[in-house]
């Protein structure tokens, strides 16, 4: 089924494209003033998703598609400096997965970014720091139950994903 807004579908692929291309930039291709143009790029979409979201509610996959409501979903869970912007998309992609216009996947992710900016133990152990120790997952509560609870938002077992952020990040 076509997305009935394919114009707003466009714009949150551009924009996710963005957003990936200024956190995946090589540290040798990056200008001085990196860090700067990236949390622009970041309140930008942000601004950009919360006027999508006050016209039209969360984009799902009804309303753009599946990529495009992933892209959504990218553009939330960077929106930080804006926490209480980024609680209220968390409803909202909530409300989505129960009706099923969203991926619970996208949602545990997102439930753990708020829970950690909360100061709260993450959820689903999607969250991770790299500080003085290493690369370390955040704090999770209820640990032995952990993949329990990743299973049913479609995510792998902690240790695959474990073992894929650590070939990614601890590389770069």
């Amino acid at each position: 089924m076509a997305p009935r807004r394919p114009d707003l579908a466009t714009e949150l692929l551009a924009r996710m494209a963005e957003d990936q291309r200024m956190r995946l930039l090589p540290k040798a291709d990056q200008p001085p003033d990196h860090l700067a143009r990236w949390r622009a790029v970041d309140a930008d979409n942000t601004d950009a998703l919360r006027r999508v979201v006050d016209a039209h509610g969360w984009p799902g996959f009804a309303l753009v598609g599946k990529e495009a409501a992933h892209a959504a979903w990218l553009l939330a869970q960077h929106a930080g400096e804006d926490p209480e912007f980024q609680h209220r998309a968390l409803g909202l992609l909530a409300a989505a997965v129960e009706v099923g216009d969203a991926d619970p996947a996208d949602l545990a992710f997102l439930v753990d970014r708020c829970r950690v900016h909360d100061g709260l133990p993450q959820v689903y152990g999607t969250q991770y720091i790299r500080d003085a120790d290493g690369l370390r997952m955040q704090p999770v509560e209820d640990p032995d139950h952990l993949d329990e609870r990743r299973a049913a938002a479609g995510l792998e077992p902690h240790a695959e994903n474990d073992a894929r952020m650590r070939a990614l990040y601890e590389e770069a």
